[in-house]
């Protein structure tokens, strides 16, 4: 009796054992699931919620200035070469009557979006609506020759942004969805800068070639305001700032670790980086930089914490 419970012990314990599994298959899944945490972790819903505000209410400035050609291009449908997804979608091109229609149609939305984060309810439904109107619009302006790699964080928020659920300015909550969807936002921030910097490395042929090129030079000849117009006798100048841009889009990553003073400082590089291009060349990236608010602390504003106090 004793000879088989001791028998029976050492089996089970063999058992249970051979039932446990070795720390290294263990390992990836710790791994896995420590992503998986970094890529959910949950954020204030109060911050979802201011931005979805600011990025609503930017899209009338998309629809009526930075991509309005989208009525223009109505009256000349053969000049129309869908993208990809257009042509998967079997969007055709627009009307002049649909174009405006849907012009109108995004400006209501907007204005009932807004107001469904405020009121707190109907949020997926508007953001659906809003996201899916908003698509056939950029899909449509992108189908006429250009397709603009600044608006990648954009289209990107405006989807993920209605899969959040209910969010209100005075809900200090944390969640886990609304943490993904800024997580989703701010990595294609990200993927903004990183996907130009590898193109300019594929397009050059050489991780030196477009650093050390007279890219600048064209752009400044082209298009360069009086503010930037003196580098062109300091050539020099010139590729010490391409090697800048180059490096600054390569480590752009680094701003999904960095909190506090240190993240704020490197947004503010990048901000004023796109500032001076405006200045210097015309050229504005602001459907990237309103989606930069994807990193903020956005619940603390203010107006905000009276919302939170009532």
């Amino acid at each position: 009796m004793a000879g088989a419970a001791v028998t029976g012990g050492t089996t089970a314990s063999h058992q249970s054992a051979a039932s446990r599994p070795p720390a290294e298959a263990s390992e990836p899944r710790g791994r896995a699931s420590a992503v998986v945490r970094w890529f959910v972790a949950p954020v204030p819903r109060a911050r979802l919620a201011v931005f979805r505000i600011l990025l609503y209410a930017f899209l009338p400035l998309e629809i009526l200035w930075i991509r309005a050609s989208v009525v223009a291009h109505s009256y000349v449908p053969e000049l129309y070469r869908p993208t990809w997804l257009a042509r998967a979608l079997h969007l055709p091109p627009l009307t002049p009557e649909v174009a405006i229609a849907l012009r109108w149609g995004i400006l209501a939305l907007v204005v009932l979006a807004i107001a469904a984060v405020l009121a707190g309810r109907w949020q997926r439904t508007t953001g659906w609506l809003l996201a899916g109107a908003f698509w056939v619009w950029m899909l449509n302006s992108m189908g006429f020759g250009y397709v603009s790699h600044d608006h990648l964080a954009i289209m990107v928020a405006i989807t993920v942004l209605p899969t959040a659920g209910r969010a209100t300015l005075g809900d200090t909550r944390p969640s886990e969805a609304a943490g993904w969807a800024l997580r989703s936002v701010q990595l294609a921030v990200v993927a903004t800068y990183v996907g130009s910097a590898v193109l300019k490395i594929l397009r050059a042929g050489s991780l030196w070639g477009w650093p050390t090129s007279a890219v600048f030079v064209w752009a400044i000849t082209r298009r360069g305001s009086a503010l930037i117009r003196w580098t062109l006798d300091y050539p020099w100048l010139l590729v010490i700032g391409q090697w800048g841009l180059f490096l600054l889009e390569l480590a752009s990553p680094v701003v999904l670790w960095l909190r506090g003073r240190w993240l704020y400082l490197m947004i503010g590089v990048f901000l004023f980086f796109h500032l001076m291009t405006y200045l210097s060349l015309g050229i504005h990236f602001l459907p990237t930089v309103v989606c930069w608010a994807a990193f903020l602390p956005l619940e603390r504003l203010p107006f905000v914490r009276r919302f939170a106090r009532r």
